[in-house]
C-alpha cells in the first residue's frame, strides 16, 4: 500500500530562466502564467527544456531546480528502498520512536492489501499483542515494553513522510523502479507520470553520462 498526497511542484519559472543564462537567451523565453496562476512552458521553452533534458545529466542541470513536495504514506519495507536515494532528497517523517505508543494499533496502521487470509489472521494476532505492549508501557512507562514494540513491529507498518525532491531525482527513480517487483513502486511511477511535463522531461528515455 502507498498513498501520495498533497503534491506541489515548484520553481519551474526560475529553473527555465536559469537554463537560458549560459547563452543569455532570455528574450527567446515564451512561458507564462495562465488565468489561474499556473506556470505554463511556452512552445519554445518546452522544446529547449526537452533538448537539454535529453542531452544528459550535465546539460539538464535546470531539472535539479524543479522541486517536488509530497506526503507519502508507505510501509517500512518500501521506505528501506526509498532511503537509498539520499542525494537531493529530504524527508520529515512521523516519529516511530516518540509516538508509536500514542494511539491504539489497528489494521489501518499496516499495509495488508496483498496478504492472504491466513497471514491477515496472523497480523491481527500481532496487532493484538502490540496493543497489549502499548498499554503496559502507558501504565508504567517501563522502557522494556517500548523496546518490545519497536523490535517486534512488522515491516508492513505504515509511516507518513513529507518528502522534497527534484525532477533529476525522479528521472533516476522512474528509470530504475518502474518495473520493480513491489507494486508500490509501480504506483509511485504512475504518480511521477502525472507531474507537470513529466512525459517530456522525466518519462522519456534520457541519455546518461
Amino acid at each position: 500500500m502507498i498513498k501520495l498526497e498533497r503534491t506541489s511542484v515548484m520553481n519551474f519559472d526560475n529553473a527555465i530562466r536559469g537554463a537560458r543564462n549560459p547563452m543569455n537567451s532570455w528574450a527567446k523565453s515564451d512561458s507564462y502564467y495562465d488565468e489561474s496562476g499556473k506556470f505554463v512552458l511556452g512552445p519554445a521553452d518546452l522544446d529547449f527544456a526537452v533538448r537539454l533534458a535529453s542531452a544528459g545529466s550535465t546539460h539538464r542541470k535546470f531539472l535539479r531546480q524543479v522541486f517536488v513536495s509530497v506526503d507519502i504514506t508507505a510501509p517500512l519495507y518500501w521506505w528501506k528502498e526509498f532511503d537509498t536515494y539520499k542525494v537531493g532528497t529530504v524527508a520529515n517523517s512521523t516519529s516511530t520512536m516518540h509516538k508509536i505508543h500514542s494511539k491504539e494499533f489497528s489494521r489501518d496502521d499496516f499495509s495488508h492489501d496483498k496478504m492472504t487470509p491466513e497471514t491477515l489472521e496472523m497480523l491481527d494476532k500481532n496487532i493484538e499483542y502490540l496493543e497489549k505492549l502499548r498499554l503496559k508501557y502507558l501504565e508504567n512507562k517501563d522502557k522494556k515494553y517500548w523496546y518490545d514494540i519497536i523490535q517486534f513491529l512488522p515491516s508492513s507498518y505504515n509511516q507518513m513522510r513529507t518528502c522534497t525532491m527534484n525532477y533529476e531525482n525522479l528521472i533516476g527513480m522512474y528509470a530504475l523502479r518502474k518495473n520493480h517487483k513491489l507494486d508500490e513502486w509501480h504506483e509511485y511511477a504512475a504518480w511521477i507520470e502525472t507531474l507537470p511535463y513529466a512525459k517530456e522531461l522525466i518519462v522519456g528515455k534520457m541519455k546518461e553520462e
